[in-house]
């Protein structure tokens, strides 16, 4: 089967093609370059919000220690158990 279209409906055919192609590799570059921004977003995101939890935990470690240390309550004395009675010596 011989293709009957001319040289220059070829032409246009394969120039139709090409654009489309084209086109489409620009979307993919543009969308990938919106992919790569947004990672780009979240890591940053990220390491600020890692960044704060450590100051954080450092100055709580660090009011821990300076925190004066709670005195122990004196100790209540035990309520005796009834029917056990103290030996005598």
């Amino acid at each position: 089967m011989a293709d009957t279209r001319s040289g220059s409906e070829r032409s246009a055919a394969r120039n139709r093609a090409q654009n489309h192609f084209a086109a489409s590799e620009q979307r993919e570059t543009l969308v990938r370059q919106m992919i790569e921004s947004e990672r780009a977003a979240v890591a940053a995101n990220t390491a600020k919000l890692k960044a704060l939890r450590l100051a954080k935990e450092e100055a709580d470690r660090v009011a821990a220690a300076n925190a004066p240390k709670p005195e122990p309550k004196p100790a209540k004395p035990r309520a005796r158990k009834a029917g056990v009675k103290k030996a005598v010596a």
